[in-house]
């Protein structure tokens, strides 16, 4: 099979192809060009963050609240609107209202002890002291708090998928380093085989490298299989496919100004939540004043509004009625302080937020500073394993040390240049996860 393969690989394509002219040249171009963009699929940070912003499925809950905040709405406001109700009663009573015989010489019949009636009442408020446009507001503001919520679980996933993009970020850069090291270690073995053929070299001295170049393509796979598992991960949580060939930007990382302020989600909410505490404070204030509504009714009934008339008939009547509650035994005033406590409970829930956020941004500031500490001495290290690699390629190529000798001084070579890697990607990790902690993070890439 492997000579099978060579003899394909070198077969002319002259030979196997026709001429083709200009025309056929474009078109066969044309006809690889969607290939071309497919091996070419790239796709950033940013894009990411958005993805998941947009398609998981906690997002859906905001179109929910902003429905629910709507409807809600329009149930308040049913309160300026006249109330209709209607009622029916039949009662049996064990004494009535008696004269105890006659009056002005006429008998008059007391009312019977069954009694019915029916009525169809109306009521229209007239004022209610702002209470129906305060409790718009507190809707309002709970819808809110709702959303933001769902916008703080959101942001949370920022970290989920930035730590997800630079582990498969990692991953394709190791795989570049690989291919890297795979093409110089290829050239050697021509190198190697070109002296075994003319006896300069041992045939030993191949079989070391061809078996290094079986450990690459080895690691190679297994770099290829973590980068399917995580980017299957990573498919599933922005809600789009991403194919194996894709190619991850790596993002830049933009200088934050001074004046710049924090955009975490969890600050406003906790302005939220002290405006509806303010809110809920108005309502019970608003709750106190009087209530002056309109009111009429008409019935039908045995007995009417003539009580003396023990027979069914008709009747209405129609005024103004006033409610007010003058005395609640301080029930309103018990439940502000109340509320008062659950104000000062958010500020010492933010206090806690900050504090914990601060901590968090002061381990994330040590470990930036920590890896350019290592880079710096990576930097040192390579130039230096740079030479040392040289200096072993002229030696194996002279036969005076073995390809074993080289390909160790190679490997620290190839485990230099991937620690620099590693630790440039972590530092560009902690610095986007920093902004992000702060709530400063912009758009890191084009």
């Amino acid at each position: 099979m492997k000579h099978l393969i060579d003899s394909i690989q070198h077969v002319s394509w002259k030979l196997v192809l026709p001429p083709l002219n200009k025309d056929s040249f474009l078109l066969v171009v044309l006809l690889s060009f969607p290939f071309i963009i497919q091996a070419q699929e790239t796709i950033s940070l940013d894009k990411c963050l958005r993805l998941v912003h947009i398609n998981y499925p906690l997002a859906k809950q905001t179109s929910l609240l902003t429905e629910q905040l709507g409807l809600d709405i329009d149930a308040i406001k049913k309160d300026r609107l006249p109330k209709l109700d209607l009622n029916g009663q039949a009662t049996y009573q064990s004494e009535v209202t008696s004269l105890g015989g006659q009056l002005m010489n006429v008998t008059i019949d007391p009312p019977n002890k069954d009694q019915y009636r029916t009525t169809l009442d109306a009521n229209q408020l007239i004022y209610h002291g702002g209470l129906i446009d305060a409790s718009i507001k507190a809707k309002e503001t709970k819808a809110a708090i709702g959303q933001q919520e769902v916008e703080i679980s959101l942001y949370g996933l920022k970290n989920r998928v930035n730590h997800l993009y630079f582990s498969l970020l990692l991953l394709q850069e190791n795989q570049d380093l690989l291919r890297a090291k795979e093409s110089q270690l290829t050239a050697r073995l021509e190198e190697v085989r070109a002296g075994v053929k003319y006896g300069t070299l041992l045939s030993s001295s191949a079989d070391a490298l061809e078996v290094e170049l079986i450990k690459i393509q080895q690691r190679n796979t297994e770099f290829s299989l973590s980068k399917l598992d995580l980017l299957q991960q990573l498919s599933i949580m922005i809600g789009t496919d991403l194919q194996p060939q894709v190619v991850l930007q790596r993002p830049e990382v933009f200088p934050v100004s001074s004046d710049q302020t924090s955009k975490r989600p969890e600050l406003l909410l906790f302005e939220l939540q002290k405006s509806q505490v303010d809110l809920s404070s108005d309502l019970l204030e608003r709750s106190k004043l009087p209530k002056i509504s309109a009111f009429a009714q008409g019935g039908y009934g045995n007995p009417g509004l003539n009580m003396l008339d023990n027979t069914f008939n008709s009747f209405f009547m129609t005024g103004v009625k006033l409610n007010w509650n003058v005395f609640d035994w301080n029930k309103n005033r018990k439940e502000r302080q109340s509320l008062q406590i659950d104000r000062s409970i958010v500020d010492s829930q933010k206090e806690t937020f900050e504090l914990n956020n601060g901590l968090e941004l002061v381990n994330l500031q040590s470990e930036i500073d920590k890896m350019e500490e290592l880079i710096r001495y990576d930097e040192q290290i390579i130039p230096r394993f740079e030479k040392i690699v040289k200096t072993a390629e002229s030696q194996l190529k002279n036969g005076v040390i073995t390809s074993s000798a080289y390909i160790t001084e190679f490997t620290n070579l190839y485990e230099a240049k991937s620690n620099l890697a590693l630790h440039k990607t972590q530092k560009l990790l902690n610095q986007i996860q920093y902004q992000i902690t702060q709530g400063t993070y912009e758009k890191s890439s084009n």
